[in-house]
Parts: structure tokens; C-alpha cells; sequence
């Protein structure tokens, strides 16, 4: 027998005024807001990081070219992903602008993919799982000297979990952590990023979660901005 899931939020009910929301929504926890107005799952207690996504959300934004610019990665057969960002390092505000995720693929395909989307004449520096060191393919050859050769400049990331974790919450938690608004990819893993009920860390579809963690304990470190002098003598504009 067929199944189907269907969310309504508040606008979907007729007969509620818009002074029944706002009240209603002001006496609703934070964190179950979108969940019970909108009709989106919602993780309560148990999501890790438990941040109304309105609250983390960018919109398009013109990007300074001193912004510095790296991304971090978690690879996998089932699926590989990368979050690409820029970091306003005098107001300590890092923002993720792109993402990229694809399973089932050859690190030249990966590879291939993250060239594209790098900014004109520059190279980004990125972070990697650190397990990427001692994982192999079917040839044998480490997937970090892998995508090395494939003209990534890759640095094993800090992978201490828990530190990781932290760092991201605190960032969210006080504005200084952004997520472009269109990536819905990545605000559906967040969604349902969460702890079992022994605290321990669900894995399942938070690739994206990693990256990251990646990206935020080791990515800030490695970036670079976008100097006028290699592209094209010029300093462009750039938008996320």
C-alpha cells in the first residue's frame, strides 16, 4: 500500500488570524517553531544543533574579495560532500555561500566538480576527513594523495568531534556562523542532525554536517581572500 507524508503549517488552516499565529508563535520554544508553524520535522531536544534555521540563514550577499575563501570536505562511496565558504575575519562572521554532494562517484569526478567552483585565477585551500590519509580505493592509492594529484590543495582536518561540534553550535548560536539560504540541501540534513537517546551522534545523512565541522575547526585557518593582482589585475565582484 502506498504512502505519502504531507506537512501544513499554520497558513495552510484557514480559520487561524494572523494575531493567533504571532500569539501561538510567541509561546513556542525556539527550536520547535518552524516544526509546529510550518509543519517542517523537527528533532526537539535531540537535534545538535537546535538553532531555528531562519536564524542561520543568509541571503545573496555581495563578497568582499578580502573575504578569505576555503571549504571542507568528508568523503565516501555513498556520498561525498563539500561546503565552499568565505570569512569575514575582521567581524569573525564565516559564511557558506555553495556546497556540492554526489555519492557513488570516482575522486577525479569530485575533483573535477570542486575546480569548477573555484573563484577565477585562484586555487582554494581545503580541509579534508583525516581518514581520507588511510582510505583506500580499489587501486590501493591513499584518497588524499588522490585528489592531490587531481590539483587540490587539501590539509587533513582536525577531527576531534565533540571540540568540532561546539565550535559550530557556538558560531551559530551567536550569528557568527551563516548558511546561504538556497542550499537546501544542507538545511535538510540539519534538520535532522541529532543525538540517539544516549547522546551519541546519529550517522546517518550528515556529510554535510561534517564538512562542516571540518570546515569550521580547520577551514577559517587555511583561507585565503581573493587578491585583485590574480585576477586579471582587477578586484572583482564576487556573490553568494
Amino acid at each position: 500500500m502506498a504512502k505519502m507524508v504531507v506537512m501544513a503549517g499554520w497558513d495552510d488552516v484557514p480559520h487561524l488570524t494572523e494575531e493567533s499565529k504571532e500569539e501561538m508563535l510567541a509561546g513556542t520554544p525556539p527550536h520547535l517553531r518552524q516544526s509546529r508553524s510550518k509543519g517542517i520535522p523537527s528533532l526537539g531536544s535531540g537535534a545538535v544543533y537546535p538553532i531555528p534555521e531562519e536564524d542561520i540563514m543568509n541571503d545573496i550577499m555581495e563578497m568582499p574579495t578580502w573575504f578569505r575563501r576555503s571549504y571542507g570536505m568528508d568523503v565516501g562511496w555513498n556520498a561525498t560532500a563539500v561546503v565552499f565558504g568565505a570569512y569575514d575575519a575582521d567581524q569573525d562572521i564565516a559564511y557558506i555561500y555553495d556546497g556540492y554532494k554526489r555519492g557513488q562517484a570516482e575522486p577525479e569526478v569530485h575533483a573535477s566538480a570542486i575546480r569548477k567552483r573555484y573563484p577565477t585565477g585562484l586555487i582554494l585551500p581545503g580541509t579534508v576527513d583525516p581518514a581520507a590519509n588511510s582510505r583506500s580505493q580499489t587501486d590501493g592509492n591513499q584518497l588524499l594523495q588522490l585528489y592531490r594529484k587531481e590539483g587540490l590543495h587539501l590539509v587533513p582536518a582536525d577531527n576531534a568531534k565533540e571540540a568540532g561540534i561546539a565550535e559550530v553550535y557556538g558560531r551559530l548560536a551567536t550569528g557568527r556562523l551563516k548558511i546561504a539560504r538556497h542550499l537546501t540541501d544542507i538545511f535538510d540534513e540539519y534538520r535532522l542532525y541529532r543525538r540517539d537517546g544516549l547522546g551519541r551522534i546519529v550517522k546517518e545523512n550528515d556529510h554535510y554536517m561534517d564538512a562542516i565541522r571540518y570546515y569550521v575547526k580547520t577551514g577559517l585557518k587555511i583561507a585565503k581572500p581573493i587578491r585583485p593582482d590574480i585576477v586579471s589585475g582587477v578586484a572583482p565582484k564576487r556573490y553568494f
